[in-house]
């Protein structure tokens, strides 16, 4: 169940052999790749490069068909592994905001933590506050989703996932369904989580965000990281063609 090259405090997860069939369709075909703590790792690639796969496969929310994925030592395709034990530790952040919404502001944001029990219904109410105050949504607490703009609401799904205190972030093209004007906004928060170390995996179409805050961006093209690198590497200096031409059409 562990993986005896896991070294606390390094590597967060740990990716081998990665593959991921849809019926007959092979869409991840062996993905490596290790991620460190307060690594910010940026995705990018065509659709349907595999890019979401991959991100959905790193917490089983998608199964792999083959590959091992370790996390802090554990490898979660393990069927003896508290797979739920492990999810509470990886926030993740979906394109549609996923709130429910019946509840207020502050429901959506309280109700994981008390269930699981990780925090009193008082605790959990003033880290939410406390985190809605960081976001600038602080007056919203008792809002209803419908009455939040795209831009808060995704800000909203982000302080639900830090609700839970994880050690790593996933971001699944979380500007994709927001009007251009509330992209700011949303990538302001996730800029300042990097900052303050959260180690991030991040698909996504914003270039730019990913030029500036990443240090480390991947490139899928056809199920496989064709090439790797840092910012400057992947965007100033690519070397494979296909990242050269998906970069001439995206930049």
């Amino acid at each position: 169940m562990e993986n005896k090259n896991y070294a606390s405090g390094e590597v967060t997860i740990r990716v081998r052999g990665l593959k991921k069939d849809f019926a007959d369709v092979s869409v991840l075909k062996g993905i490596d790749i290790d991620i460190h703590k307060g690594d910010v790792v940026c995705v990018i690639g065509a659709s349907g490069s595999g890019k979401s796969t991959f991100l959905r496969c790193l917490n089983l929310l998608e199964q792999p068909t083959g590959g091992s994925i370790y996390f802090e030592g554990a490898d979660l395709t393990d069927k003896k592994v508290d797979l739920n034990l492990h999810r509470q530790k990886m926030g993740m952040v979906f394109q549609q905001f996923n709130l429910f919404p019946h509840m207020s502001i502050l429901e959506n944001l309280t109700c994981a933590p008390v269930m699981l029990k990780k925090a009193t219904p008082e605790q959990a109410k003033a880290k939410a506050m406390e985190l809605l105050a960081r976001v600038g949504l602080a007056d919203r607490a008792d809002s209803y989703p419908s009455q939040l703009s795209g831009g808060q609401k995704q800000r909203v799904a982000i302080v639900r996932a830090l609700c839970m205190e994880p050690d790593v972030m996933l971001f699944d093209e979380p500007t994709s369904a927001l009007d251009p004007e509330m992209v700011g906004e949303v990538l302001d928060v996730m800029k300042e989580l990097a900052k303050e170390g959260m180690t991030m995996v991040v698909v996504t179409h914003e270039m730019g965000f990913a030029r500036e805050v990443s240090n480390r961006v991947i490139f899928l093209d056809d199920g496989v990281i064709a090439e790797e690198g840092t910012p400057a590497e992947i965007f100033e200096n690519p070397q494979c063609e296909r990242l050269q031409s998906f970069l001439a059409k995206v930049l």
